[in-house]
């Protein structure tokens, strides 16, 4: 394996003009590893996002097969990684080798799924109306519609996902995909990680003969502000904290040329559980909802942080063997100290509320996260408390009782936008309660039935977004292969040679992708 330099990456080199230096360490010990990062210059930023948008022209005219073969070159070279790259990952996060074993697949995964999508074309979105010359009482011109890439993109590496949010991650993934260089800024919580993996990068750009600039990234405090506000950067993607994300919304926003930022920033994720589920296996339940909460620490941006259940003795008795799983667990090393401060001062608020009650958990004390359970007074969320809207980013969960079906409905209403919404019913329960279905659709981006939140396959039909504050725009994924949708803007050709256009927009259609053409999808010649 190579050296971690701790240099910025720009335009296929390396630069190290900042003389600050940012340590890497253990994440369980707090011991310095022998990792030293640069700290970027302004000057730095702005070459990184110049060398962008120097690529962004050679790049995304590059035919998507050739886009494809880069997709898959990254991931054989994160597939090479040796046990000394998983060693230094695990000591950066605390995350076990198995862990990290499995999220470098995901990872590698995410780039193999966009490569199929690009052989595919169908993200190209093309459209054709043929000329109607003889129509009246006007004649239509000839219209062909596809989609390009929006140009160069800020990466913004997630610390709960080192592998699969970070410098390879999906957004990384889906960018490239959709023919935008991107800029990342690596997460200060795994900057050798982040080094490691960008010499992944960089070896299949080399590989495939990809332009100079596709992939660069920073490193340092205070950067990102500077990086989303610089003029060739076309958009931005975010996986965060709710006060981070609407930090960088606001600086794409008074930008001279606002750009979009998605941003996946804070749910709760809330789990609804119905009387007959309760009532026919209520214990399984309390065991099952405890080992979602707890898994990975918590550290999940599907972590199920509200459980709401109707007033009664199945509720009363879930709440006691919930109570007693959440007891036993033992406590875990959280991804840095940062996020063990965080954690703390969230669970702090919470047993300091007035309405709220601490319910089991043993006390929060050393360097690792204690699981935590409450219980809050419904009246809280109906009033929206803000405690009882944005998550705590580790292992606790509030319960909320509620006396009846129209209080289940008043407190689903007051809830904000979430990731996803679960109801565990039997199909009694899902029957009588289909009621609730659409007003959950109002409010996530996904609902699952007798299953738990954490955890999102990687697929075609994955949506990993929802209304705010879950992310800051609804339309869009991070997650799964419609998440190149939001790099990629339409274009119109009109009365336009067809020599000259686009190959998936021709006539004779070389590439074979399916078009819709004057309202019927065709993958044939449209040659009248």
């Amino acid at each position: 394996m190579l050296p971690v330099l701790g240099q910025q990456f720009i335009a296929g080199a390396r630069s190290g003009l900042g003389e600050t230096r940012h340590q890497s360490v253990d994440a369980a010990s707090g011991e310095a590893l022998p990792y030293a990062f640069h700290q970027a210059t302004l000057e730095e930023v702005e070459q990184a996002a110049l060398a962008a948008k120097s690529a962004f022209g050679p790049f995304r005219q590059l035919s998507p097969a050739r886009r494809a073969e880069f997709l898959e070159a990254i991931a054989e070279e994160l597939e090479a990684l040796d046990q000394e790259f998983v060693a230094i990952v695990s000591r950066e996060t605390a995350l076990p080798p198995a862990r990290i074993q499995g999220e470098r697949l995901r990872t590698s995964n995410q780039m193999r799924l966009f490569a199929q999508v690009l052989r595919r074309g169908d993200f190209l979105g093309a459209r054709i109306d043929l000329a109607l010359p003889d129509r009246q009482p006007l004649p239509r011109v000839d219209l062909r519609q596809y989609r390009i890439g929006v140009g160069p993109v800020a990466v913004f590496g997630a610390s709960n996902f080192p592998l699969a949010f970070s410098t390879a991650g999906g957004d990384t993934a889906s960018a490239l995909a959709a023919g935008c260089p991107v800029v990342v800024k690596a997460h200060s919580g795994h900057m050798a990680t982040a080094d490691l993996v960008g010499c992944a990068i960089e070896r299949a750009a080399t590989r495939t003969s990809m332009p100079a600039g596709v992939f660069n990234m920073i490193f340092g405090q205070g950067v990102g502000a500077a990086l989303v506000a610089h003029p060739a950067i076309q958009a931005v993607g975010f996986t965060g904290s709710l006060h981070g994300g609407q930090a960088l919304c606001k600086i794409a926003a008074e930008r001279e040329q606002p750009i979009p930022v998605f941003a996946e920033m804070s749910s709760i994720n809330p789990v609804i559980l119905l009387p007959g589920a309760l009532a026919a296996r209520g214990a399984t339940i309390a065991g099952e909802l405890a080992g979602s909460v707890v898994l990975g620490a918590g550290q999940f941006c599907t972590n199920p942080g509200l459980v709401i259940g109707i007033r009664g003795a199945a509720f009363t008795a879930f709440t006691e063997q919930l109570k007693g799983h959440l007891s036993a667990q033992a406590p875990q090393t959280l991804l840095n100290a940062g996020g063990l401060l965080s954690y703390q001062n969230g669970i702090s608020a919470l047993a300091e509320c007035a309405g709220i009650t601490h319910l089991a958990g043993q006390p929060q004390q050393g360097t690792k996260a204690q699981a935590q359970l409450f219980k809050a007074d419904v009246n809280l969320l109906l009033e929206g408390h803000p405690l009882l809207q944005e998550e705590v980013f580790g292992p606790t969960t509030v319960l909320i009782e509620v006396a009846d079906d129209a209080e289940l409905k008043r407190a689903l209403q007051a809830l904000r936008g979430q990731l996803t919404a679960t109801l565990i019913g039997e199909p009694g329960d899902l029957r009588q309660y289909h009621w609730l279905v659409p007003l959950l659709e109002e409010k996530v981006g996904r609902i699952l039935v007798n299953g738990y939140p954490t955890g999102v396959e990687v697929c075609d039909a994955m949506i990993h977004g929802g209304p705010y504050p879950a992310t800051s725009d609804a339309r869009g994924t991070s997650v799964g292969s419609m998440a190149i949708d939001r790099f990629l803007r339409p274009l119109c050709y009109q009365n336009y040679p067809d020599s000259l256009l686009p190959a998936a927009l021709q006539n004779v259609n070389p590439l074979g992708v399916t078009r819709l053409v004057n309202g019927a999808w065709s993958s044939e010649s449209i040659v009248p």
